[in-house]
């Protein structure tokens, strides 16, 4: 008695949650290609001087404000950039973070809102 052939299954390329396709610049893998063009955007404004001190994933520790007399860590939200930019109102360079995002999930809400309340800055969100 002859068996059907059982049907070959091909391995399949893992996708991101979000369907992003990550791409690479400069030897630095980024998650998106949107995340990627604003990087290499960055990089120019830097070079021209608009900007400064460029970072990649900038973390902040996200902290109540005390538990019995103790710091206590929640968690940590990771931007995409930061960087200074020139405020020509108060001439000071004022720290910026980015955030290049396609969907917004609940923590990352929950996130941003702790973020900007505890350090006292704004979030970029760029699409």
């Amino acid at each position: 008695m002859r068996m059907a052939a059982r049907p070959v299954r091909m391995a399949q390329v893992k996708r991101s949650k979000y369907r992003a396709v990550k791409e690479t610049v400069d030897g630095i893998t980024f998650a998106s290609k949107a995340e990627a063009r604003r990087y290499a955007e960055l990089k120019l404004l830097e070079k021209a001087g608009v900007i400064r001190d460029l970072r990649l994933q900038p973390e902040f520790v996200l902290c109540p404000l005390m538990m019995n007399m103790q710091i206590v860590p929640l968690g940590k939200y990771r931007g995409d950039f930061a960087y200074e930019q020139h405020d020509d109102m108060t001439d000071e360079w004022v720290t910026i973070v980015e955030d290049v995002k396609g969907f917004k999930t609940p923590l990352y809400r929950w996130k941003k809102k702790h973020v900007e309340a505890q350090y006292g800055i704004t979030i970029r969100e760029i699409r």
